[in-house]
């Protein structure tokens, strides 16, 4: 992003719109701006109610998903001034994969509900950002499928154990053989949280879907409650890191003590998450909860966030804090749903110069050196 332009242009290097001259929107198109509301509406318009439901609802009353973006907003920026930024570089390495940009993609189930090519599409999408992709164990599409549709671009496989060990064990070793760069294991999901949107719809599988990861035996279209989990313990993340051949991310982390226990047990990156507010609830946000995890594991691994996070400026409050990287759900979602790939890659993109157009507003240059002092909490 260019730091430099012309003086009377509120963005640096945008082109002033000439008087009189429509808008994108005025043309009906879309607004100049991510406008992620506007975008989940029409999502809304498009998906059947009960799919919508699913992607945009959490559990019991919501309450950890209605607070997570305003947790982020909790945090003011503390702005330098007169640094002299001409160019800022959003460009940085998540557990050794160079990415363009470090809002990648949150693993989300179900992704060909939202769009024909499902995972495939938001695969495509992503690299074209230059993102990372988190692909879900329960996706449309197989994980090998979807590490063809963007061969050479970094992603990751998240694992759930929602199957026999046996199965979960063949998953983790297909995941390394396929090319994944890490494995996510979910910890958050020792059973399922009480989603009421998607009980009261008796939420299942559309009949035109497989889950394209599970052993047919656990039928073509279960619905949500008759998915058995199986429990983690801190012992299986090195074995799961063995099976694989991959450094192993523990997703679901909301305490100091339990990040501890996962470096100490193997771990090479902790994802605080509240698993979109679908577990758990009420829990702490994601945006209070990271400041604790990264005093407990220091520098020993990477930390990475979600839950809330809406905008560059969240994104920077994120990485300010400690995080290396940020992750998105539901507005790929939305993203996938009313563009497919294309739409993908927008939303990635615009929250990618939000981050930037607002780092240059702070006086900072480089994402991988983000200030701790950048922000401070709200009084």
């Amino acid at each position: 992003m260019a730091g430099s332009g012309p003086a009377d242009s509120p963005v640096p290097g945008q082109r002033r719109r000439a008087v009189g001259e429509p808008t994108p929107e005025d043309r009906g198109g879309e607004p100049p701006f991510l406008d992620l509301a506007r975008l989940e509406a029409r999502a809304g318009e498009r998906l059947p109610e009960d799919v919508f439901d699913y992607y945009a609802g959490g559990a019991a009353t919501e309450t950890t998903l209605t607070e997570a973006p305003a947790a982020w907003r909790s945090w003011r920026l503390r702005p330098r001034v007169l640094r002299g930024i001409t160019s800022v570089d959003l460009a940085t390495s998540v557990l050794g994969s160079a990415v363009r940009t470090p809002i990648g993609v949150a693993p989300w189930a179900y992704q060909g509900m939202a769009h024909p090519e499902g995972e495939l599409a938001t695969a495509r999408g992503a690299a074209a950002a230059g993102a990372l992709m988190t692909v879900s164990t329960s996706a449309t599409q197989t994980l090998e499928e979807v590490a063809e549709a963007a061969a050479g671009a970094p992603a990751w496989f998240q694992l759930y154990r929602l199957h026999s060990e046996r199965h979960t064990d063949d998953l983790a070793r297909r995941a390394g053989d396929a090319g994944y760069r890490a494995l996510v294991l979910t910890v958050d999901l020792p059973l399922l949280g009480r989603r009421h949107r998607d009980l009261r719809h008796d939420f299942a599988l559309p009949a035109d879907l497989r889950m394209a990861n599970h052993p047919p035996e656990d039928g073509d279209r279960p619905g949500l409650r008759d998915l058995a989990t199986a429990t983690w313990t801190f012992d299986s993340i090195a074995r799961y890191g063995e099976l694989s051949g991959l450094p192993v991310v523990v997703k679901g982390v909301l305490r100091d003590d339990d990040a501890v226990r996962c470096v100490e047990a193997g771990a090479s990156a902790v994802w605080v998450s509240t698993h979109g507010g679908r577990q758990v609830d009420p829990a702490v946000a994601s945006a209070h909860a990271l400041p604790e995890v990264v005093a407990a594991v220091g520098d020993q691994v990477e930390v990475y966030a979600d839950g809330g996070i809406r905008t560059g400026s969240d994104a920077l409050v994120a990485l300010a804090l400690g995080a290396t990287a940020v992750f998105v759900g539901r507005p790929t979602i939305w993203g996938l749903a009313t563009g497919g790939s294309d739409g993908v890659s927008r939303v990635l993109t615009a929250l990618g110069e939000e981050l930037a157009h607002t780092m240059a507003l702070c006086g900072l240059d480089d994402v991988r050196s983000v200030p701790r002092d950048t922000v401070t909490a709200a009084r």
